[in-house]
């Protein structure tokens, strides 16, 4: 078995081998650093890579399948992690400047805590812009991340790192976080999985600056990994007090149980939505055929809902000016241009004007949940144009349009804190991939996840970026 298939392998299939002893975790750890040492100077979806803690934890993970004493359901599989996320013993750096690498990294963030316990191997971290600020990734601090599928184009953001490092083989699972999009824009523009779950059902700790729109969530290869990784991340952690009560559903129940009979709301433009790329419309018109012919009543029809742009952005970058005041100025000085811009722009806003915004999210979030009393799902492109060209840092002068307006699909459902999640539905003449959303009600994150399985059952695997070594 060569190292190479060792790395095109789900984390599904790779228990089921370390549980046959047809692999284990120091072969799988070392095939994942070699390829990562081989082929992220291509793509630089890493900005810390932890060998020999990696190798040392496949050790002691390959001793307790040997023993017959696994402690979780992750034990022995690789994992990243999003330089957003603390993790204990590493640096921390938010893709920043402005933040010292040499204080004490001691505190894992509630995911990272459960991932360790799960038994899942921490390789390292993925880059991320400057605190996450949008939806691309690039930053002063760590450069330019590229697309595995097509290294001039961006790979999405603000998981850019994450959504290449499993798209390309190097672990087949990370950790994302998602304010507007950030954990399915990149899987959608890499063909991977992602998913955004219900507000809360990931705790997190220290809460993001940006507030109540911001989630974490699992990346993938395939969906019954996402619905793994979100078993162990849904568990409880009282640091988080906005988290949701623990749960007793478990995502990976019922996952090919299908979809027959389910009402499902097809909007290929939210109602709102002037410009999707042709071949995506046209992809994701295939894919809702496809629910249809697994037994779900697929009806044309917008939740009716004006553009909520304003609100997002305007929340946005009130959190950017946020976080932009906790700087001193010679951190300032070097911060991103983007990062500086939206809080110039935050800058602006009233406590009547933030008032107001909230208010309005109120209404978009209570209106949603009334709509979602009818349907089982709502079926939307999960982004309106494929991966675009990469580039530097305050290249393009920030407004809200050039942030947000060309991923008209994501930033709804953060502000109505509904789970959704991105399955790939094919690719472009131009060879890259393209993204289904499936959205929920709020808190039935197993629905999405059971839907996007039957879809993926349907159609087969989505194949992967041919990354040359």
């Amino acid at each position: 078995m060569s190292t190479t298939d060792l790395t095109a392998w789900t984390a599904t299939e790779l228990l089921a081998a370390y549980r046959n002893r047809t692999a284990s975790p120091v072969e799988v750890t070392q095939a994942v650093l070699d390829r990562i040492e081989a082929v992220d100077p291509q793509l630089n979806a890493f900005c810390f890579v932890a060998a020999d803690e990696a190798l040392a934890a496949a050790r002691a993970s390959e001793q307790r399948w040997q023993d017959g004493e696994p402690v979780g359901p992750l034990e022995g599989v690789p994992v990243s992690i999003k330089d957003l996320i603390l993790t204990a013993g590493w640096p921390t750096l938010r893709g920043s400047r402005t933040v010292d690498p040499a204080q004490s990294w001691d505190v894992d963030a509630p995911a990272t805590a459960r991932l360790r316990e799960a038994g899942a191997v921490l390789v390292g971290k993925t880059t991320t812009p400057e605190f996450g600020c949008k939806g691309e990734t690039n930053s002063p601090l760590t450069g330019i991340t590229r697309n595995p599928w097509d290294t001039t184009k961006t790979p999405g953001g603000s998981s850019g790192g994450t959504a290449a490092a499993v798209a390309a083989g190097l672990a087949p699972l990370s950790v994302g976080t998602d304010g507007a999009g950030s954990v399915r824009i990149p899987a959608a523009f890499c063909g991977n999985v992602g998913l955004k779950p219900s507000f809360g059902r990931v705790p997190a700790f220290p809460l993001s600056p940006f507030g109540t729109v911001s989630h974490l969530g699992p990346h993938a290869m395939s969906v019954p990994d996402a619905a793994l990784m979100l078993s162990v991340l849904q568990r409880p952690d009282a640091r988080d007090w906005t988290s949701l009560p623990p749960t007793d559903v478990d995502p990976t129940d019922g996952l090919d149980d299908g979809i027959d009979g389910w009402r499902i709301a097809y909007s290929p433009r939210l109602g709102f939505v002037d410009r999707v790329d042709d071949e995506i419309a046209a992809a994701v018109d295939g894919a809702a055929d496809v629910l249809a012919s697994l037994g779900a009543h697929v009806e044309a029809v917008d939740p009716g809902f004006a553009d909520p742009l304003e609100i997002t952005t305007g929340l946005w970058f009130v959190g950017a000016w946020t976080l932009w005041n906790t700087l001193t100025p010679d951190q300032q000085a070097v911060t991103d241009p983007d990062f500086a811009a939206e809080a110039e722009l935050g800058s602006s806003f009233s406590a009547l004007d933030v008032q107001r915004l909230h208010l309005r999210r109120g209404e978009l979030g209570a209106g949603l949940r009334q709509f979602m009393t009818d349907w089982d799902l709502i079926v939307t492109p999960t982004v309106a144009v494929p991966a675009f060209d990469v580039r530097e840092p305050g290249t393009v002068a920030l407004t809200p349009d050039h942030m947000l307006g060309w991923t008209p699909f994501s930033y709804p459902f953060n502000l109505s804190q509904q789970p959704a999640i991105t399955v790939p539905c094919g690719l472009t003449a131009a060879g890259l991939p393209m993204g289904l959303q499936l959205v929920g009600p709020m808190f039935a994150d197993h629905r999405v996840l059971r839907a996007a399985r039957a879809y993926e059952s349907a159609v087969g695997p989505f194949p992967r970026p041919d990354v040359r070594w």
